[in-house]
């Protein structure tokens, strides 16, 4: 059974193709900024759905290669500012890697996923494989995956959940703990064009 979480309120995810562009330039300017020592100058956009409270994460590649991935996942802050910030803290403060480059600018790809409100869940079969991310939490221990990672990676439900178990720092089967909270979400993901893919794009054209 599905059961909303009430501290979260429902999240238009009707994104427009300018709304994409501009949370995707907000977090490529921040970067740019942190990357540089300066401070990023946020205005607040126009736009209210951008405006509204919403968790997302954001997400850095770097030819082809994850180069960080951080994300607030509760509605705590405007999206715009949770875009800015997590982008910012992608780049400089994912502890899985090097802090991005004044050089590694230039190549770095932009992903965002804004997370829809969690729902906790009872029974494993809920989880539906390429639509929900799934957050597991144990005592002070919880993990998440994005919907998208299952998909790259050609899991089935049972190995999604374990590797979900795993980034919490648990046993690989503690999703079936009886102890043990399930939440899924959905997320709106976009971002830009992988530049190899426009390569081979304009490779075929000629």
């Amino acid at each position: 059974m599905l059961e909303k979480d009430p501290r979260n309120m429902e999240i238009d995810f009707s994104f427009t193709p300018e709304e994409k562009a501009e949370l995707l330039r907000i977090a490529k300017e921040s970067v740019v900024a942190v990357v540089g020592g300066r401070k990023y100058g946020l205005a607040v956009p126009e736009k209210a759905r951008l405006r509204q409270k919403a968790g997302a994460f954001v997400t850095l590649h770097l030819h082809g290669e994850l180069k960080g991935c951080i994300g607030l996942i509760e509605p705590q802050l405007p999206l715009y500012e949770t875009v800015a910030e997590m982008a910012a803290k992608s780049a400089m403060a994912d502890p899985r890697f090097d802090s991005v480059t004044m050089r590694e600018l230039a190549d770095i790809e932009f992903e965002i996923s804004v997370l829809s409100p969690l729902e906790r869940i009872d029974n494993v079969e809920d989880v539906v494989v390429g639509r929900h991310g799934v957050m597991i939490e144990k005592g002070y221990l919880r993990g998440l995956l994005l919907p998208q990672v299952a998909t790259e990676n050609g899991w089935n439900r049972e190995q999604f959940l374990r590797y979900v178990c795993v980034k919490a720092g648990l046993h690989k089967e503690a999703y079936l703990d009886t102890d043990s909270k399930m939440f899924v979400f959905t997320a709106e993901v976009f971002g830009e064009e992988s530049k190899d893919k426009k390569e081979r794009d304009i490779a075929e054209r000629n």
